[in-house]
């Protein structure tokens, strides 16, 4: 296990642990798990005393909740509106794949009690970040499903980024006190990349996973011919939530 970096392998089971907070990079303060579902394959997820979100990466799937059930469809990843469902502590939730599917599932302690929202491609706008700046070298499509404006009761963040080839992302370098968690994919298997946390550089794969800590600046690249998608998640502190980037002083001039 490297100190801000992962490779970790789904098992027999097509499960995948990024994060636990009992166990590796305890100090991201979140449970991050991925699913390989195969078609006609469920999972069941309970949690007595933490939120969840999950999000459907790729494929097709049916979520049950509450009394209530929606089906979601994701035939690309790079080009088609994501879905995510969140929920309170104690929610019992179910996912059936509906067709070969990657689902992604973020928790965190929360006492609050909330309504569950379902985040979907028509409720959730894309952005885009960088339009116009450093010769469009690090023009990227973001999409936050919540955060302190949305959903103010949450302790987590979760959103998503696509980066054209050759791209930069999470730039001007900038970090912020609470944890942070990527996860990557590539539209190719053999695709790569980069990612700088503080003074130590990764090398980026299909499926690995940045850790990061608070207070480290973290810009990414990608190759040229290799478009890259990542899930970000961020944990927020009791009063102290994420609201905004601390760039970096001696890159802050690239924002004027």
């Amino acid at each position: 296990m490297e100190r801000y970096f992962g490779k970790s392998l789904f098992d027999e089971n097509g499960v995948k642990v990024l994060t636990r907070v009992d166990g590796p990079y305890a100090d991201m303060l979140m449970n991050i798990t991925v699913y390989q579902m195969k078609k006609g394959k469920s999972i069941t997820l309970f949690l007595e005393k933490e939120e969840t979100a999950i999000l459907l990466i790729s494929g097709a799937v049916t979520f049950g909740w509450q009394n209530q059930s929606a089906s979601a469809v994701r035939e690309d990843t790079f080009r088609d509106g994501a879905t995510c469902l969140h929920v309170p502590k104690g929610i019992s939730v179910t996912v059936e794949a509906d067709k070969d599917s990657e689902v992604l599932v973020q928790s965190a302690v929360n006492e609050t009690e909330f309504d569950s929202v379902l985040y979907t491609p028509e409720t959730c706008e894309a952005k885009i970040f960088g339009l116009g700046q450093f010769e469009g070298k690090a023009q990227r499509t973001v999409r936050t499903f919540f955060d302190v404006h949305n959903a103010p009761y949450s302790n987590l963040v979760i959103g998503e980024l696509l980066a054209p080839q050759g791209g930069w992302s999470s730039y001007a370098p900038h970090c912020h006190e609470q944890p942070e968690v990527y996860y990557y994919r590539f539209d190719k298997p053999q695709g790569f990349g980069a990612c700088f946390i503080g003074d130590e550089v990764y090398k980026i794969s299909d499926g690995s996973f940045a850790a990061i800590p608070g207070g480290l600046t973290h810009p990414q690249v990608n190759a040229p011919g290799y478009p890259m998608y990542y899930v970000w998640m961020i944990r927020n502190f009791e009063g102290n939530p994420w609201t905004e980037r601390n760039y970096d002083p001696d890159h802050a001039w690239l924002m004027e």
